[in-house]
């Protein structure tokens, strides 16, 4: 099945100037979604993964499952003031601005491998700052991984030195 032709266009959001890349047609399909989910997975299955860490909020959808297919416990990242226990925090830019993304404090152990994922991969910038989260807490940062990439804005190259993997290229 030929994910990238289910992927919707919607011009100018979320502000003007944005080409959105939305996969709820994808997520509205079950083959299409189990196929998405099973590919990420595939590419990971033997890596050893103990969490799966997923940025808030549409990586969530592909992070639960994957989790659950690679045997994996879950981690939300967070926007600030959505975890109700003590947090760690890092600021990032994004194409369209800035955010704040936050993790509980005990939701990586040291030396836990973490497969990074969120829906799309556009400048790196919340990917990093899920980069930086798992390392301040001791974990290793095996790979990170998106439904999506839009590599005309550069965010594999911001993420150099980790390995990098999307399933549908624009």
């Amino acid at each position: 099945m030929d994910l990238a032709a289910i992927i919707r266009d919607i011009p100018d959001f979320p502000v003007k100037g944005i080409l959105f890349k939305d996969i709820t047609p994808l997520l509205r399909e079950p083959e299409a979604f189990g196929q998405a989910v099973r590919q990420l997975a595939e590419r990971f299955r033997d890596a050893h993964i103990d969490q799966v860490l997923a940025i808030e909020s549409r990586g969530f959808i592909f992070g639960a499952p994957l989790a659950l297919e690679l045997g994996a416990g879950f981690v939300p990242v967070r926007k600030p003031g959505k975890l109700p226990d003590e947090t760690i925090a890092v600021e990032y830019t994004l194409e369209y601005g800035t955010n704040r993304l936050e993790i509980h404090t005990d939701a990586i152990h040291a030396g836990e491998r973490v497969l990074v994922v969120d829906d799309l991969l556009a400048t790196g910038g919340s990917a990093k700052a899920a980069i930086q989260l798992v390392e301040r807490l001791g974990g290793e940062v095996v790979a990170a991984t998106f439904v999506i990439e839009l590599e005309s804005l550069g965010g594999a190259e911001r993420l150099a030195g980790y390995p990098v993997y999307s399933l549908i290229k624009f």
